[in-house]
């Protein structure tokens, strides 16, 4: 569940993190039918909205719906949060090797820095 707990582990610990990146996870599961802007969600989205996130997901993927992450971004840009999204096209559950193979993403995740060091 790495990154269903990467979100629970952030909102609850916020101060710990100087930066989290998420990789095809959620909120809930399954997908509820309709997801709202109050819930769960938005829950999260208000306790990580002051740490960096980068959040990427296969737009193809069965095992977590794409969804997911498209509501935590839309709430979390909502808040003004410093949050990017990639979405792959066509890409499954396994959208890990693509993520972890991105050149910005280590030169991004070692920019951030705690705040106070």
């Amino acid at each position: 569940m790495g990154g269903y707990g990467t979100w629970s582990i952030a909102a609850e610990y916020p101060k710990r993190f100087a930066a989290i990146v998420v990789v095809c996870g959620g909120i809930t599961w399954p997908t509820p039918a309709e997801i709202t802007d109050e819930g769960p969600y938005a829950a999260i989205a208000g306790k990580v909205a002051g740490i960096p996130v980068w959040v990427f997901h296969g737009n193809a993927d069965r095992n977590v719906f794409v969804t997911e992450s498209r509501e935590m971004v839309k709430l979390l840009r909502g808040l003004h949060a410093d949050v990017r999204f990639t979405e792959y096209d066509g890409v499954p559950h396994e959208s890990w090797d693509r993520a972890y193979g991105e050149p910005e993403l280590p030169v991004w995740l070692f920019k951030q820095r705690l705040e106070g060091r």
